[in-house]
């Protein structure tokens, strides 16, 4: 009788080595899924409070009577009217943005999110970058008022500049 083989064979190790890249690949695919799930959920909160602050900004205006006053929220950065700004503003819209960034962009008057990964994002790039763009709208609808339409402010949004989906 001999000694018991010791150790794995080639065969063995090949197997465990396929396996292994399997579950890592698999691992890195997920993980690059929630990173970009958490990126997307980040930019739709600040999404949320940037479009918080138009419309406070637009209410102050208007319960201090200077409603001529709104149609500057079209044209100012809307990160002025924050108490605190976010982590990833950036400020003025640079020359190399970086991913995963917010800037205002002075030329265009947009507010413009970089987007870091963005693989199920549908937009158009700039530069190379997926970028998403967006404008502060006042929105006017008439009032009857004696008898005569008269355009009225109805509200503001925080409108994207192209269409997106990011899924």
């Amino acid at each position: 009788m001999g000694r018991p083989a010791r150790g794995f064979s080639l065969l063995e190790l090949a197997v465990v080595s396929v396996v292994l890249s399997v579950l890592l690949a698999v691992f890195l695919e997920r993980l690059t899924f929630y990173q970009e799930a958490a990126e997307r959920a980040r930019f739709e909160a600040t999404l949320r409070i940037y479009k918080t602050a138009v419309q406070i900004r637009l209410a102050e205006l208007m319960l201090e009577r200077r409603e001529g006053e709104a149609r500057t929220l079209e044209v100012e950065n809307p990160t002025r009217w924050l108490a605190e700004q976010p982590a990833d503003y950036g400020g003025a819209y640079p020359d190399r943005p970086a991913p995963g960034t917010w800037y205002f962009d002075g030329k265009t008057e947009e507010l413009v999110y970089v987007v870091n990964s963005g693989r199920g994002l549908v937009t158009r790039g700039v530069n190379g970058m997926k970028q998403l763009r967006f404008r502060v709208k006042i929105i006017y609808q008439p009032v009857l008022i004696s008898g005569r339409n008269i355009r009225s402010i109805g509200g503001v949004s925080l409108l994207p500049s192209a269409a997106y989906r990011w899924s």
